[in-house]
């Protein structure tokens, strides 16, 4: 997954793997967590929905200014812990379509030269749009994993 094509083609069909996903998760499990400090699929999908500002906002940034440096982003330090079981995971969900969507739209009238603007990222050794929008359709294909092994997980602790 290396040409933008694959990249927006990855990000455009998110959605369809993972909401289905999450409606298969049993309404008794969908809030609880496998451990404490890991996250429930409720969290992993209202994640999924809440990280699309960033995504936004750093694209600006890596489009519009000569040497943009971004700091890297953390959840665990950015919300307080269990923050994403108060959100309503229909409008979460609801919000990941529509914002995806538009991400998607924004992405595929990016030149060429666009894919390959770069920025310090103060964790990554080098940083481009093409390798920001690789690691958000991994990161979503991350969660869709963890929310799946939620759903099949057995083994739960009572």
């Amino acid at each position: 997954m290396d040409s933008p094509v694959a990249i927006i083609d990855a990000l455009e069909n998110a959605p369809a793997i993972i909401i289905p996903l999450v409606r298969e998760v049993p309404k008794e499990v969908l809030q609880r967590r496998p451990q404490a400090g890991k996250w429930s699929a409720h969290e992993h999908a209202c994640h999924l929905a809440d990280v699309h500002p960033l995504f936004f906002s750093r694209l600006d940034v890596m489009l519009n200014e000569a040497h943009p440096r971004l700091k890297a982003y953390f959840p665990d330090e950015a919300m307080e812990d269990g923050a994403l079981l108060k959100v309503d995971l229909d409008e979460a969900l609801e919000r990941f379509t529509q914002d995806r969507a538009r991400l998607v739209r924004r992405l595929k009238g990016l030149s060429d030269g666009d894919w390959q603007r770069a920025a310090e990222h103060e964790e990554y050794d080098h940083y481009s749009v093409r390798i920001m929008f690789r690691h958000v359709a991994l990161h979503d294909m991350l969660h869709a994993y963890r929310i799946e092994e939620l759903l099949l997980k057995k083994d739960w602790a009572s």
